[in-house]
C-alpha cells in the first residue's frame, strides 16, 4: 500500500517554526487546488470564502498563482491584485512593478498549425474539448466515454509525433502540447523566487498543488520549502504534506494567515 503524505492540517504550528524569522512565500496551483476539478474548465470558479483567505494571505505574504491556464484566465478568475500570476504552467508571467516574462514566444506558430490538426481530428468524438492557450494546447476528455478518450488519446499522440518541437504532458482527464523547452513549474519557481529575494536563506517557500505537472516544483522546493500535494487518494509524490481537497487547501490557508505578523508583505 503507497504510504500517505502527513495532512498539512495537522503540522501548521510545526511548519510555521520550521519558517521561523524568514518571510513566507506562497505559490498556488488553480484547478484541483483552489477549486475542484469540473466536467469544464469554465466552471471552475473561485469560492468567495477561498477568495477572502487569499486576499487575506496576499496582504502578509508574496502570493503567486501558478497554473495551467492562459495567464488572461487566470488573472480574471482569481482576480486579486498586488499578487503574481504565472500562467500556461509559468511559460506566461506578469505580477507588480513590471514583472513580466515570456518563455518560447517563437513557438506560436507551431503551436497554432497543431491547435487547427488537433481541433481537426477531435471534431465528433463525443465528450472531447480542444483548449487553446496561448503556450499551449489542452485536449480535454472528462466528459468522454472510455471508447472516445482511447480516440482522444490516438488524436494527441499523432498530432505530436507530427510536430516534435512540442511535448505532450499528461494530466488529470487532459493532454496537453507545449513548447518542449527546459522550462516547467519548477524553473518558473526559481525564477520568480530568485526575483523575490537575492538571498534564499530569507524566504520560506511553500508549494500547493494537485497534478503531476506540479510535481516539477515540489521537486525543486524540497532544497528551500515545502511542498504540498491535493490529492484524496495516497500516490507518488515529492511533496512533503498532503491536503484531500481545495476546501482543505482553504482551510490551511486560513490557520497560515493566522498565524502571520501583519506586516509580513511589506
Amino acid at each position: 500500500m503507497m504510504p500517505t503524505a502527513p495532512s498539512a492540517l495537522d503540522y501548521v504550528d510545526e511548519i510555521v517554526a520550521e519558517m521561523g524569522a524568514r518571510r513566507l512565500v506562497v505559490f498556488l496551483d488553480y484547478d484541483g487546488t483552489l477549486t475542484p476539478i469540473v466536467s469544464r474548465p469554465e466552471k471552475a470558479v473561485l469560492s468567495n470564502s477561498t477568495r477572502q483567505t487569499l486576499q487575506k494571505l496576499a496582504a502578509q505574504a508574496p502570493v503567486t498563482i501558478l497554473s495551467g491556464r492562459d495567464l488572461e484566465d487566470i488573472r480574471h478568475r482569481v482576480g486579486i491584485g498586488g499578487i503574481v500570476y504565472a500562467g500556461s504552467h509559468g511559460f506566461d508571467i506578469a505580477g507588480p512593478r513590471g514583472l513580466r516574462k515570456e518563455i518560447a514566444t517563437d513557438f506560436l506558430s507551431i503551436l497554432e498549425a497543431a491547435g487547427r490538426e488537433l481541433k481537426g481530428r477531435l471534431a465528433g468524438i463525443p465528450g472531447a474539448l480542444v483548449e487553446r492557450k496561448r503556450f499551449s494546447i489542452a485536449a480535454h476528455y472528462r466528459q468522454a466515454n472510455e471508447n472516445a478518450a482511447a480516440k482522444v488519446q490516438r488524436a494527441v499522440n499523432k498530432v505530436a509525433a507530427q510536430h516534435p518541437q512540442l511535448r505532450l504532458l499528461v494530466g488529470k482527464k487532459v493532454y496537453e502540447l507545449q513548447p518542449d523547452i527546459d522550462w516547467n513549474k519548477g524553473k518558473a519557481l526559481l525564477w520568480l523566487l530568485e526575483m523575490i529575494s537575492s538571498e534564499p536563506r530569507e524566504i520560506f517557500p511553500i508549494y500547493v498543488g494537485d497534478d503531476l505537472t506540479d510535481e516539477d516544483a515540489f521537486r525543486v522546493i524540497k532544497q528551500c520549502g515545502l511542498g504540498i500535494v491535493v490529492s484524496e487518494e495516497p500516490r507518488p509524490t515529492a511533496a512533503r504534506y498532503a491536503l484531500k481537497t481545495p476546501a482543505e487547501v482553504d482551510r490551511f490557508l486560513h490557520k497560515i494567515v493566522a498565524r502571520l505578523p501583519t506586516n509580513a508583505a511589506s
